[in-house]
């Protein structure tokens, strides 16, 4: 399906890999020029040279919030313009209420909230100058169902789903949509270092992990031309793992 944003720019964060790389992919097949960031330059290059076209590689470190901005403001200088900006970063480390110390939660916020919220303050001012424009952040299924040994990681995200929610009210008429998609598990290297991919797929009734250019392929469609009438909401990509009735 023709998606309807050829000729259109891209900021992915945490594009290097995972889920960011998959997106990146899935925008750049549909003729989307797009420019990625990562903290480890090798990873970066090579990530870049897995995605169609011209990709521009930006060094940032998003667990300071600073360089979330830095990195809209170097796309928009190196693309022109950034017509759809796909937020993204790594997770905390895993941990409980009693394992969680409370330098952890500052940690979580400022690279799962925090920097989110500045790219945003960055991109979404002139796509509504230009009258069009798509948001999508990378969250979790956990802001719909909390992951006990992800406590840092889901308090920060379901900060960032208010900060979305909210804002995608106040910018609807200006012609942006604002969006997250909120993957279950999926085969990453960030999974891989905490369980096995049998373990990883118990955790949904279809019992596999998701793939990162699937998932790509989903957030491709969220910032697409028919995609439009969609804001304020949040895409499950779990496998049916949340359980709760109201999604």
């Amino acid at each position: 399906m023709d998606l309807g944003i050829a000729g259109r720019t891209a900021a992915v964060a945490a594009g290097s890999a995972g889920l960011g790389l998959g997106s990146a992919k899935a925008l750049a097949a549909d003729g989307v020029r797009v420019a990625i960031c990562g903290r480890d330059p090798d990873r970066l290059a090579a990530a870049a040279a897995e995605i169609e076209g011209e990709v521009l590689a930006i060094t940032a470190d998003l667990s300071n919030p600073a360089e979330g901005r830095s990195f809209v403001e170097q796309a928009i200088a190196g693309l022109g313009s950034v017509d759809i900006l796909v937020t993204n970063a790594g997770g905390p480390p895993p941990g409980m209420f009693e394992s969680t110390e409370i330098d952890a939660y500052q940690m979580a916020f400022d690279m799962n909230c925090k920097a989110m919220i500045e790219m945003c303050r960055v991109a979404i001012p002139p796509m509504r100058e230009r009258g069009w424009g798509r948001v999508c952040a990378i969250t979790s299924v956990g802001v719909k169902q909390p992951i006990p040994f992800l406590l840092a990681s889901s308090v920060a995200r379901a900060g960032l789903t208010s900060f979305l929610k909210i804002t995608a009210r106040e910018v609807a008429a200006d012609g942006v949509t604002v969006n997250s998609a909120q993957p279950g598990s999926h085969w990453t290297d960030r999974v891989s270092k905490m369980m096995d991919r049998d373990q990883a797929g118990q955790s949904n009734p279809m019992g596999i992990c998701g793939e990162s250019d699937d998932f790509g392929s989903a957030v491709a469609f969220l910032c697409s031309e028919q995609a439009k009438f969609i804001t304020g909401t949040g895409l499950l990509i779990d496998g049916g793992q949340a359980t709760g009735l109201l999604d």
